[in-house]
């Protein structure tokens, strides 16, 4: 049997013209590779009932569906609520989402805040999708992924979680932290992916006050080759005069350098 899914986008300044939607076309190829097929795609308003409706409707009718957008630390930011009233579940601010933010905004001029610590608040039931990117989780609940908007964001948290979906093919994934900067690993990244052909490879920036580097994720069917491959960009890192370090499948390890 087929798995099917269902893609969400959260967001009035997508349906206003002002912010241009690229995640479903991303996430749709994303899928297409690992051979699950999205049936339906739909853009809705930051309004409690809509969001809570559509949820409602696509967990029943998809294998997986993704949301994305409205999880952030402003009060116009209402889907987690909303996610919580369409399973019935409470919130609660979650210790380990409080323990990686807090790591994230350690040794900066940022205050962690009331409005920062809201990004740590997840319904119960719920499992934290990892964010190589800013430290700010996501979440899965049931059949439902909830991203962050922000395409970058949203790519490196889907990328963390593609090894939970059942489709055509089932790949492993290894994540290289370091403090070097996407530009300068690049040419790097480039030749060690048209070494081995069968790995697949995405980097993702991130950033915060004082501190920046790129967390470069490795997927395959092949471990050995995976394993060699993440090596060799770990080599690469170091001949360029960076730290970094090799972070297990489902393992998160927010950066230190």
């Amino acid at each position: 049997m087929v798995s099917t899914a269902g893609i969400i986008i959260i967001g009035d300044e997508i349906l206003s013209g002002r912010t241009k939607d690229t995640n479903i076309n991303w996430i749709a190829t994303e899928l297409n590779n690992i051979g699950v097929r999205l049936i339906e795609a739909r853009i809705i308003s930051d309004d409690s009932e809509t969001i809570i409706e559509t949820i409602k409707n696509f967990t029943k009718k998809f294998t997986y569906v993704f949301s994305c957008g409205g999880i952030g630390p402003t009060h116009d930011d209402i889907t987690t609520e909303s996610v919580a009233k369409a399973f019935n579940q409470k919130l609660i601010k979650d210790p380990e989402a409080i323990r990686r933010l807090k790591i994230h905004y350690e040794g900066t001029d940022v205050e962690f805040n009331e409005s920062r610590q809201k990004m740590a608040i997840i319904p119960s039931n719920s499992i934290l999708i990892d964010n190589p990117v800013s430290a700010a989780p996501g979440y899965k609940i049931e059949n439902l992924f909830v991203f962050a908007g922000v395409p970058r964001i949203m790519q490196g948290m889907f990328h963390t979680i593609l090894n939970d979906l059942i489709g055509g093919i089932k790949l492993k994934s290894k994540t290289v932290s370091s403090n070097v900067g996407e530009g300068l690993i690049a040419k790097d990244l480039e030749k060690i992916e048209k070494k081995f052909k069968t790995i697949k490879i995405g980097s993702y920036p991130y950033f915060k006050p004082g501190n920046f580097g790129t967390s470069i994720v490795l997927r395959s069917e092949n471990e050995e080759l995976l394993e060699e491959a993440s090596k060799a960009v770990l080599s690469a890192i170091i001949i360029l005069g960076g730290k970094g370090k090799i972070v297990e499948e489902n393992e998160f390890d927010e950066r230190s350098f």
